[in-house]
């Protein structure tokens, strides 16, 4: 019996359904054209019952006696006298007809005067750009007509321009970034300070388009986000820029939001993260949100330089490996990080050789969070000791392979004391607070198609993963719950992300570091016993078996 082959989706299905969109689009609007008698005369039957229903409940009760009376009459008079129920029905269509009629004024076909000179004023800007002496017909000139170079425009409320369309000649340099630059920085002072715009750019059809993007939704509070394992929310961004959206709870409205996701594991091409930003810029909220995403399927390990205890709710926390505040106790952790980087590798390694699939605690997911370690790094060279960055070079660059994740968080001002290592590995890139347009370029890597604003609420910014486009970002609201001026709404949802409470293991004893194996030596190849930490530093537990 011949087997008969599953149906496969056609190439063209995307073709055909805009096509049926089309059609279904004009046969709509031949029907209203032919309907559009009746629509009126039903909307002008509608218009007489309801004046009629008002003009008998404005009449008193002692006369509605009478008026039936008098209605009735005419009624019998109509229905005895010939063509008389005709006439009637004429007549009646006839007012129905003209009480339908769409009498609402017609919108302004034009800019009025105010709009009519900020378009002026905005051509005049651009002649110096957009216009060469060599032009025998140029688009650009002063005194000319804006018209042809604006082809379609919008206004809001304040009078300020929110939209437009701009033409400009073949011959001007759009390829070339400072040209660009300098246009877009014309119009944003022309146009109105203080709003962001997103600048598009059609070289192919050399026509510039200048949007103002509305706020991004500052209500979120941390909630349990609809991911899968290996994704995690950093915020969220236009509906432009992704084409995902996640179903969100905002007190008892929900709704739905375009998210940046942000994919590790093996398989992710941005293993680790970098976030930069100001003082009260929100990177301490994006590294709690991270951390509340990270415990659903993993390990976390939070390192915090300032020792202001931002992070002092994840301590004692089902799956929380410590959270480290101090100099020794961060040399500690992640020095234990790297040597557990070090153990599942070969862990994998050897069940790989042994065609077997790798352990299963070489599989769970370990996140390495680090808030402002430069800190640590200077205490660290007054004290003569390691500098704890050091120690993350083994994580970042085999991290991926091992399922450990690395997020560092870091200002401005001590951008560059964070090393090649940390610098080069974390291709996923976050910026958040106020930052000029070269802060945003040199982090990124590429400068954003918006004009960043001076002031701007905590947690708002970019993000950039990778070689991809550059996004606005908003993190969700993830506060310290421990803190004072917390509102209630957040701390409940932050307690209520919060895994249970273990019992500590401060009992135990922390065994002396063990001095690094020679390289090929048979210590080097055995595989270490399971770790776990808590905020004193690693405890060594023994294997079972």
């Amino acid at each position: 019996m011949a087997r008969r082959p599953l149906p496969r989706i056609l190439s063209t299905g995307s073709a055909q359904i805009a096509r049926s969109r089309d059609l279904a689009r004009t046969a709509a609007d031949s029907a209203t054209d032919v309907l559009h008698p009746l629509i009126t005369i039903s909307r002008g039957l509608r218009r007489l019952a309801a004046a009629g229903r008002r003009r008998w409940a404005d009449t008193p009760k002692d006369r509605r006696g009478p008026l039936l009376f008098l209605v009735a009459s005419v009624v019998l008079v109509v229905a005895l006298i010939p063509y008389g129920p005709l006439l009637a029905v004429i007549t009646l269509m006839a007012a129905a007809a003209w009480q339908g009629k769409d009498r609402t004024p017609p919108g302004p076909t034009g800019p009025d005067e105010a709009q009519g000179k900020r378009l002026e004023s905005l051509y005049e800007a651009l002649v110096p750009y957009f216009s060469v002496p060599e032009d025998p017909a140029p688009l650009y000139a002063h005194g000319g007509e804006w018209g042809k170079a604006f082809e379609s425009y919008e206004f809001d409320d304040t009078g300020r321009v929110s939209h437009l369309s701009i033409r400009y000649p073949a011959y001007f340099t759009d390829g070339e970034a400072d040209s660009r630059a300098r246009i877009e920085q014309l119009l944003h002072a022309k146009s109105g300070r203080g709003r962001e715009y997103r600048f598009a750019w059609d070289e192919e059809g050399n026509q510039l388009t200048v949007a103002v993007l509305p706020p991004l939704p500052t209500d979120v509070a941390a909630q349990r986000f609809v991911t899968a394992p290996g994704e995690t929310l950093l915020g969220f961004t236009d509906p432009a820029g992704v084409q995902r959206t996640l179903p969100l709870t905002s007190g008892e409205e929900r709704r739905d939001v375009p998210p940046v996701i942000w994919r590790t594991g093996a398989r992710s091409t941005e293993p680790h993260l970098l976030a930069v930003g100001g003082p009260g810029s929100g990177t301490t909220t994006l590294l709690r949100s991270i951390a509340l995403q990270a415990l659903q399927h993993g390990d976390v390990l939070v390192v915090e330089g300032v020792g202001t205890g931002e992070f002092a709710c994840l301590t004692g926390r089902d799956g929380v490996l410590g959270v480290e505040c101090g100099l020794a106790g961060a040399l500690t952790g992640l020095e234990w990080a790297a040597h557990e980087t070090e153990r599942r590798l070969i862990a994998a390694n050897r069940a790989r050789q042994s065609g077997q699939a790798p352990p299963e605690d070489t599989k769970r997911p370990l996140w390495l969070l680090l808030d402002r370690p430069t800190a640590l790094g200077h205490l660290a060279a007054t004290d003569g000791r390691r500098d704890p960055l050091d120690l993350l070079q083994v994580p970042l660059r085999h991290g991926r392979a091992a399922g450990v994740t690395v997020v560092v968080a870091e200002q401005f001002d001590a951008l560059e004391s964070l090393g090649d290592a940390v610098r080069g590995h974390t291709r996923a890139r976050v910026v958040l607070g106020p930052a000029s347009a070269g802060q945003l370029e040199a982090v990124l890597g590429s400068p954003p198609h918006t004009t960043p604003t001076p002031d701007v609420p905590p947690g708002r910014g970019y993000a950039r993963l990778g070689g991809g486009p550059v996004h606005r970002l908003q993190v969700p609201a993830t506060p310290d719950p421990y803190d004072e001026a917390t509102s209630e709404t957040h701390r409940r949802a932050v307690l209520g992300l919060l895994p249970p409470l273990t019992t500590p293991v401060d009992a135990e004893a922390v065994p002396p570091a063990a001095p690094d194996p020679a390289p090929g030596s048979p210590a080097d190849e055995t595989p270490q016993s399971p770790v776990r930490v808590t905020a004193s530093g690693p405890v060594g537990v023994p294997a079972e078996g």
